[in-house]
């Protein structure tokens, strides 16, 4: 068993697991949308990005690329969420959660991608 295949498949799917996590329940309640596991998945997908670097094959830029697509939806739902809250000191959670629940839902479904590729990459292999 390869120790850097290992931990390549599981920060990929990690980084799809918080992200569900953070994604998943009521749109604009904030209760069901933690600040900490969305740090936590934008953590956890930039690793997986930066796993990705090495992969000189086609599949491997096109997981490259959907795991910067996640990267990028998941920072703008940090920057839309920090915004809303300290700089327009929103108090509503509607005004602003739809954008941030709406932008990780992106990231979440560019993470799905990359774990089906990740699927077909495995099954292609051959010894």
């Amino acid at each position: 068993m390869n120790l850097e295949k290992v931990m390549f498949g599981f920060f990929i799917v990690l980084a799809l697991t918080l992200n569900f996590g953070f994604f998943i329940g009521e749109f604009a309640n904030p209760d069901h949308h933690d600040v900490y596991e969305l740090f936590a998945a934008i953590v956890v997908s930039l690793i997986a990005t930066i796993l990705k670097f090495g992969d000189r094959s086609q599949i491997g830029a096109i997981m490259l690329a959907t795991s910067l697509v996640a990267d990028l939806q998941l920072i703008a739902a940090a920057i839309v969420w920090g915004y809303a809250v300290n700089i327009l000191h929103l108090t509503e959670p509607h005004l602003y959660l739809g954008s941030v629940v709406s932008l990780a839902g992106g990231a979440m479904l560019a993470n799905f991608f990359s774990v089906v590729l990740l699927m077909v990459e495995t099954i292609n292999l051959r010894h």
